[in-house]
């Protein structure tokens, strides 16, 4: 069923006009600051009141870039991905987060995508990804490539950064950092998977941040993890097994990164199927350990004070972690046992990011 959609959705590329206007009114950055082959957008800066002296950049590795070029490149990822591609073809719309499923409907990989310049009908974009994961994401999208008119490459000359606000107001916008230098910015937009995240921002390897965002101080990554940790945002495939964690458990629409109109995709089937029964009974939620805590299997069961089943292990990070919990029992103490048979108790809370209808017991 989920190939048959997929060729229904290739369907899309012969004739059929997308249902959003293509104009993204953005101006063309210099040729000189983009590397070959790559066209970029100026973004604008007026996205909410400038904060200055109040961003910490984070040089994240640990992801990577992939460029998919061509006049099929929307049609193509529209039927590979649960979010819609044509929402970048929206005006400042730039970024979307999105994951990609296998047939049977569990997450691959967590990926973002950022839109460029359209000229002359051909949309080049961006796909971020974990960068353990490069080979089988393009092993991934070759297969699926079949005669469309795309062409795939890594990106090793970009690096990938995250900017948060030192300070801010959970759920407030904190506005956007000036960037000084607009021509060195491939992309500068907002997560959008929520606020609290930040922005995001796509160089050349060789650019510094600091050069182009005025009063802006670099970060450990560490600290960047322990960030996503404490509010509960997954991110690669430590956080997200490839072909484990199932997209709405994992949170995909709180975070954006879905669409249920859209038509057909690859796992298309039994995510919408749970998504219309609305019932879904656990959910990947930030956990606080009693203890620091390194011997932790992923997998690992979590247990309630009365002994019975309330989840498994994730991932964690000192003190902080991820556990996908059953709802039920998501405001008990829970316990689990290290590898070295050290029972440890941990406490689940529900990001203040999450709709205030989000239903946990």
């Amino acid at each position: 069923m989920g190939s048959w959609c997929f060729f229904r959705g290739a369907l899309t590329s012969f004739g059929v006009k997308p249902r959003v206007p293509l104009a993204l009114f953005v101006t063309p950055l210099s040729r000189d600051a983009a590397p070959a082959g790559v066209r970029v957008k100026r973004y604008s800066q007026d996205t909410g009141k400038a904060v200055r002296g109040k961003s910490v950049c984070y040089h994240l590795p640990q992801r990577t870039l992939l460029k998919i070029q061509g006049r099929d490149t929307s049609p193509f990822l529209q039927g590979l991905v649960t979010n819609d591609m044509r929402v970048l073809e929206e005006p400042g719309r730039a970024a979307i987060y999105s994951h990609m499923l296998n047939v049977q409907g569990r997450t691959l990989y967590d990926i973002m995508l950022y839109s460029l310049t359209e000229e002359e009908g051909v949309y080049d974009v961006l796909l971020e990804c974990d960068s353990t994961v490069t080979d089988s994401v393009l092993k991934h999208l070759k297969v699926y490539k079949i005669r469309r008119k795309v062409n795939i490459s890594p990106c090793p000359e970009l690096s990938v950064w995250a900017v948060l606000p030192q300070q801010s107001e959970s759920n407030q916008d904190p506005g956007k950092p000036e960037i000084s230098a607009p021509d060195k910015a491939l992309v500068w937009e907002a997560d959008p998977r929520t606020l609290q995240m930040g922005w995001r921002l796509l160089l050349q390897s060789d650019v510094d941040p600091l050069d182009i965002i005025a009063s802006c101080e670099k970060g450990d990554t560490e600290d960047y993890h322990r960030h996503r940790y404490s509010i509960g945002v997954p991110e690669g495939v430590k956080d997200l097994p490839p072909g484990v964690a199932l997209p709405l458990e994992s949170n995909l629409v709180y975070m954006q990164g879905i669409s249920f109109t859209k038509g057909c995709y690859i796992g298309q089937e039994l995510t919408a199927r749970t998504h219309h029964t609305g019932v879904i009974r656990k959910r990947l939620m930030p956990v606080r350990f009693s203890s620091a805590v390194q011997q932790l299997k992923e997998g690992a069961p979590l247990q309630t004070s009365l002994g019975k089943p309330a989840g498994k292990h994730r991932a964690a990070f000192g003190k902080l972690g991820l556990s996908l919990i059953r709802t039920e029992h998501a405001k008990e103490v829970l316990t689990l046992k290290s590898s070295d048979d050290n029972t440890v108790t941990l406490k689940a809370s529900v990001p203040d990011w999450w709709p205030q209808d989000a239903k946990i017991k």
